[in-house]
């Protein structure tokens, strides 16, 4: 059985907030800092989120186990919080949400998204989507951010 990946509204952003602390709760162990802003936002800046970003969940067995989100600005599709749950990752639904929070974005030129400089497994997947490293952005002493991007044509 395959997960079936769509459009996700305000009725699943619980679900999304508390995915979203599951998955990323490996990353606080990698950088060690439980105070990353997915684990620290809140359901009412979630929903607010929802209102201005366009948002996917992957469901399996009526049990939310993907989601990622986007949004466009000018050109740009910048892509944001690809979670998977643990037990389903590997296995292929990750690249499926990318692919399919692309193509939501017909009007992009350009894909954006960042991830953490020790997130070695992340950074695999979006290389591997076509992705490259653009720039770093340090934001502390533990955790140092790369930009990739994509642009429509490098498909």
């Amino acid at each position: 059985m395959q997960a079936e990946i769509r459009a996700a509204g305000v009725s699943d952003a619980q679900a999304i907030l508390a995915l979203q602390r599951l998955a990323y709760s490996a990353e606080a162990r990698i950088y060690n800092d439980w105070s990353i802003p997915p684990l620290t936002q809140t359901l009412d800046q979630l929903i607010e989120e929802l209102g201005t970003s366009y948002f996917l969940k992957a469901v399996l067995a009526d049990k939310l186990v993907g989601s990622v989100r986007a949004r466009l600005r000018g050109e740009t599709c910048e892509i944001g919080r690809l979670i998977v749950h643990p037990d389903f990752q590997r296995r292929g639904l990750g690249r499926r949400l990318m692919q399919a929070i692309e193509g939501a974005f017909p009007a992009a030129n350009r894909y954006e998204l960042f991830t953490g400089s020790l997130s070695q497994g992340n950074i695999r997947l979006y290389e591997s989507l076509g992705y490259r490293r653009v720039r770093l952005q340090e934001v502390s002493a533990a955790l140092t951010l790369v930009y990739m991007e994509k642009h429509r044509h490098d498909n």
